[in-house]
């Protein structure tokens, strides 16, 4: 791990309201016109709401292939159910991380009538070689999930390691790190990331200044602060209240990308066979 360059603000990007599902509100942060993708992230959402009326909808039935999605909690509760059997609910704090392969069919419904729905759903590419594997889930509560003080910060650990201790989600074709990190106004954390991994922070609540010197930036809430190369990151707590981030990192799988809705391969062909497979009940 090359940790000898600090790293700064390659750009900030802005999320944009959108809705998705069956009308469920989100603010889609990669994967707009701004930031269509971050090799290997294909989409980012933050949903958050006390409206039930923006979320009560949910996200019925829909297929995936050949990519992951992961879901983290940070309010509400979710029930999911696929066509292969599985069926659990998140809870606030909790994280799914579902590698769709070679294809699922699930629905994530909201397990509450009102109240705060909060949380983000993130898409990860997988290599063509993984692209048709059996679908799996990795599941933890809140309980499973790590949570440290690293200086005056305060970090749960869901991917990758910090202090000696590692997040419990593994996946080695993008070794991610996914942390979420609370600052307290003026403390400072720092965390080494690899070389080559593709890493952005997003800031959901407050305000951080990102990196060092003149390749430093302040990013607010909403925004998204994509890092240039090099090794470690350092954020600083800017609001008077306590600033919430995440911290997410994977290595570039540097493939070609066909993706077209909930399908994600490496070739047009691929993609239209997924159509078929789908069409004709092979998911």
């Amino acid at each position: 791990m090359n940790t000898s360059s600090t790293r700064g603000v390659a750009r900030l990007v802005r999320g944009m309201p959108t809705s998705d599902g069956a009308g469920v509100k989100l603010t889609r942060v990669i994967g707009q016109p701004q930031l269509p993708d971050l090799d290997p992230f294909l989409m980012l959402d933050e949903f958050g709401t006390d409206n039930p009326g923006d979320y009560i909808a949910g996200f019925p039935d829909h297929p995936h292939r050949g990519f992951e999605t992961v879901t983290y909690m940070l309010n509400g509760r979710m029930r999911h159910r696929d066509n292969h059997g599985h069926e659990g609910v998140l809870v606030p704090g909790s994280v799914q991380w579902m590698t769709a392969g070679r294809g699922i069919v699930h629905s994530e419904m909201p397990e509450q009538q009102e109240g705060r729905m909060r949380g983000f759903q993130l898409w990860i590419n997988l290599p063509a070689r993984e692209k048709m594997t059996a679908p799996r889930y990795q599941e933890f509560g809140p309980e499973k999930i790590p949570q440290l003080q690293s200086g005056g910060a305060s970090v749960k650990v869901i991917a990758g390691t910090l202090g000696g201790i590692t997040g419990p989600i593994a996946q080695p074709a993008t070794d991610p790190t996914y942390l979420d990190i609370e600052l307290p106004e003026g403390e400072v954390f720092t965390h080494p990331l690899p070389a080559g991994h593709a890493a952005f922070v997003y800031v959901y609540e407050g305000s951080a200044r990102i990196g060092e010197g003149e390749a430093a930036s302040t990013a607010k809430a909403h925004d998204l602060a994509v890092l240039t190369e090099g090794g470690a990151v350092t954020l600083e707590g800017r609001a008077a209240a306590t600033t919430r981030v995440i911290l997410v990192a994977g290595r570039p799988l540097r493939e070609p990308v066909a993706k077209y809705g909930p399908f994600v391969m490496n070739t047009r062909e691929e993609l239209m066979q997924a159509f078929q497979d789908f069409q004709s009940g092979r998911f």
